[in-house]
């Protein structure tokens, strides 16, 4: 076979380039046309679309909290990026975009573990929610109502702002996007007193695929189950959601103690899983085994870190009796307010007033990272934690996080919400390596050491399925390989997170959006 000249080969490549370039530049203007003429004409789209030739696409697609994602060689870059600040425009670019072929992306917060709200193999175009981050409090019906573009400490500082004794039982850093927290479950420091966020989800706006606003009542129970847990990006573009709050007591209880990782204290450790899902539900404990860096004689150490919702005078006695091998002393212990209590978990210093929960615009929690997620069901044997620590002694950016969960959430059934790890769950594990230096050679390095320790763990997790946590986002659990992925190709890693509700989350999809426009690489399937 006769092989064609290069100088040939070089001019189709460039024909094939260029009119990739064109199809693409016509895609654009196209979007923008429908944008600015059809449904919008007296609107100034300059506001709130951007594409890349305005100075401001850059740093907008650059907004991620993980940026490892952008070494991604398959994503495309967005056609547009939209900054609606009401829901027409919201409406408008779901509707341009299906009338041009092109895809949605949709993006709270940023922090979406594997940048599937940024990223795309097609034509797409990203729908940024920062504009709308509107939270109104009715402390008298003890609810609110906020829009997903809002953060988790922006919402936590004004029901502060009205009560010293409410609060929402949602997740620990601040900086998160209620958009993507809420619709995938969300758990923090109350999770074993008023369980998910999702679950005290009352009700929502949601725009879906024709382009209509509905709330929980014209949407129907079926929709407003899924999005509670199964993960809004499927089924629509969820504009606010309304919350019940929980009550607080005027003063909390927190503490800090740090354990090196010897022999004897990865006893307590082991401990530390027969009693930290049976302690009563006011008081949770969480341990995160870490790498110190500056201790050379034993750099793994384990951290108890806990939120008491009471004083310090029943914590001791509560702790003397179930857990005494903690040898927890009221110095180890600080009351405050509730408000106080989601500053100090999330790393700030003692004394730094709530206002720093709204400077979430530069986010403190950026970083290149991999993580993946567990379930355990029995408590694991010791020398399990004696290997981790070996194995921790090869990285420097590690950590092992283990949220302990019965009290409430063994009392909500797994059916309630997609989400179902419910009884039965002592604990969710979240294994989390991070890099400082970018590039593909070092993510696979250290992506390579995590996926090893992911399958030492497998005995000792939940099996059939070996279940994982949605909001802790992970690829490796399989994707959807092509536009029209069925059910049962999709059940490779749907079943991870959802178990049985997943067929459920597929028949309201194939109700809500049978052309299945809303996508990406692990979207619920049509059934």
């Amino acid at each position: 076979m006769t092989r064609p000249p290069l100088v040939a080969t070089y001019v189709l490549w460039a024909v094939i380039a260029s009119t990739i370039c064109i199809n693409a530049i016509a895609t654009h203007n196209k979007f923008i046309s429908c944008m600015n003429d059809y449904f919008l004409p007296f609107a100034n789209t300059s506001k709130y679309v951007f594409t890349q030739n305005r100075s401001a696409y850059a740093s907008l697609v650059s907004t991620q909290h993980n940026p490892r994602c952008s070494n991604s060689t398959a994503s495309k870059k967005p056609v547009g990026i939209v900054t609606p600040q009401n829901t027409a425009e919201i409406r408008a670019a779901i509707l341009c975009s299906r009338q041009n072929g092109l895809q949605v992306r949709v993006r709270s917060g940023g922090h979406d573990y594997e940048g599937l709200s940024y990223l795309c193999k097609t034509p797409f175009i990203i729908i940024d929610m920062r504009n709308l981050r509107w939270i109104t409090i009715d402390i008298k019906q003890e609810t609110a109502w906020v829009q997903s573009g809002a953060t988790l400490g922006e919402l936590y500082y004004l029901i502060a702002k009205e009560s010293q004794t409410h609060g929402f039982p949602a997740g620990i850093c601040p900086s998160v996007g209620v958009g993507g927290h809420f619709s995938g479950g969300g758990f923090g420091a109350m999770v074993r007193k008023y369980g998910l966020a999702a679950d005290n989800v009352i009700d929502a706006y949601l725009i879906d695929v024709k382009g209509r606003l509905v709330n929980r009542e014209t949407m129907g129970e079926d929709l407003f189950w899924a999005i509670r847990g199964g993960g809004g990006a499927s089924f629509g573009v969820i504009v606010s959601w309304k919350i019940k709050l929980v009550r607080v007591p005027p003063k909390v209880t927190v503490f800090n103690v740090h354990k090196k990782m010897d022999r004897h204290n990865t006893k307590i450790v082991h401990r530390w899983q027969h009693v930290a899902p049976r302690f009563q539900n006011e008081l949770f404990i969480r341990v995160v085994i870490q790498y110190i860096h500056d201790d050379k004689n034993t750099p793994i150490q384990a951290l108890f870190n806990s939120l008491f919702l009471g004083e310090l005078k029943d914590l001791i006695p509560l702790m003397n009796e179930s857990f005494p091998e903690l040898g927890l002393e009221p110095e180890h212990c600080i009351e405050m307010s509730w408000i106080e209590s989601v500053l100090y978990f999330a790393g700030f210093s003692r004394g730094d007033p709530p206002e720093v929960l709204l400077g979430n615009e530069t986010d403190p929690y950026v970083s290149y990272f991999k993580a993946k997620s567990d379930f355990v069901t029995k408590p694991m044997p010791k020398h399990v934690f004696k290997e981790i620590r070996k194995k921790f002694i090869q990285q420097k950016l590690v950590f092992l996080i283990m949220d302990p969960y019965g009290g409430r959430m063994s009392e909500i059934p797994e059916s309630r919400i997609p989400f179902p790890h419910r009884k039965g769950n002592l604990y969710n594990v979240q294994y989390l390596v991070k890099w400082e230096v970018n590039g593909v050679q070092a993510s696979n390095k250290h992506i390579h050491w995590l996926r090893a320790l992911y399958r030492y763990m497998q005995p000792y997790v939940s099996k059939n399925p070996r279940s994982a946590y949605l909001n802790y986002r992970d690829l490796d659990l399989g994707t959807n390989p092509h536009t029209n992925t069925t059910y049962s190709e999709a059940r490779v890693w749907g079943e991870k997170y959802f178990k049985r509700n997943f067929k459920r989350l597929a028949q309201v999809k194939s109700s809500v959006d049978p052309d299945n426009f809303f996508r990406n690489e692990q979207s619920i399937p049509l059934h």
